[in-house]
């Protein structure tokens, strides 16, 4: 056996990484679904829409039943024992904004810092939200699949071209469905996309925005299993057209109609709170 192969075992979830990491720490304990609490917690987001630590524990009540076969299959690949070599924390890179914008102007890597520094966010920040659940550490390959769905969240933003607008964020989630299936994925992206034509009368095309979003996600190789470092370094222009990503066209519209109709897009469910709170006490 090479020091590139995987060591086999008859319990796929104790397969090893070359390295001898563990595909699943026996002592994590199964996943248990939870309709009823992601639903509560659903519904306490759309009141702290800015709360993201709600969005973990919505995806940790709807676990994928698709997710350990995915995890499995990338991290014992020879292409993943790669990217644990090359990549083991992501955040520590994507956070260095100073070694990233020595990368050629118009790649991948400046338009994140763009993003980032604009929006005032890191990845540190997101792992930070994360943590606030207080979940154990298991050092297995599971854990370091899962971080990297976790890590490269904003970089989606920057290759869709989706913002950080409440339509924006349903298309985010719905593009990551179509690469990784996941009923939480769902809840937040179509349940979202409801309460904004619940919240917001208008003309603007949403639910072709969101299912747009989905085919795009789609047609897209999975970006987690791809190399961070490499995509980076990539022209922003020619990463869209090499994975196949497309255009945003449904929700550039949505914006193009809200504006025309005097409303915000990055202000939908602020305004419409106001709206619904002096109705209530007039």
């Amino acid at each position: 056996m090479t020091a590139h192969q995987p060591i086999p075992s008859a319990d796929p979830n104790l397969a090893c990484a070359a390295d001898g990491t563990v595909f699943r720490n026996p002592e994590r304990k199964d996943p248990k679904r939870d309709i009823g609490r992601a639903i509560s917690k659903f519904r306490e987001l759309i009141k702290d829409k800015e709360n993201t630590a709600l969005v973990f524990e919505i995806y940790e009540s709807l676990p994928s039943k698709d997710f350990l076969p995915r995890a499995r299959n990338a991290t014992l690949s020879e292409q993943g024992q790669r990217l644990r070599e090359e990549e083991p924390f992501l955040p520590p890179m994507l956070d260095d904004h100073a070694a990233l914008r020595k990368l050629p102007k118009g790649s991948v890597a400046h338009a994140y810092c763009d993003f980032m520094e604009s929006e005032g966010l890191s990845a540190a920040g997101l792992v930070a939200e994360s943590e606030k659940m207080g979940r154990p550490k298991y050092g297995d390959l599971v854990e370091w699949y899962g971080f990297r769905q976790r890590d490269t969240h904003d970089l989606m933003h920057v290759l869709t071209g989706y913002g950080r607008d409440a339509l924006g964020e349903q298309c985010v989630l719905l593009f990551t469905h179509g690469q990784q299936p996941a009923a939480g994925h769902l809840l937040l992206g179509y349940a979202g996309a409801y309460n904004i034509t619940k919240q917001v009368k208008s003309k603007a095309p949403v639910w072709r925005a969101v299912r747009e979003a989905h085919r795009r996600g789609k047609s897209c190789p999975p970006l987690v299993e791809m190399s961070i470092r490499e995509l980076l370094a990539m022209d922003l222009h020619e990463a869209r057209a090499r994975f196949n990503i497309g255009e945003p066209t449904w929700y550039r519209r949505c914006h193009e109609v809200w504006k025309g109709e005097g409303v915000n897009p990055y202000d939908l469910l602020g305004k419409a709170a106001e709206a619904a709170e002096e109705k209530l006490a007039a």
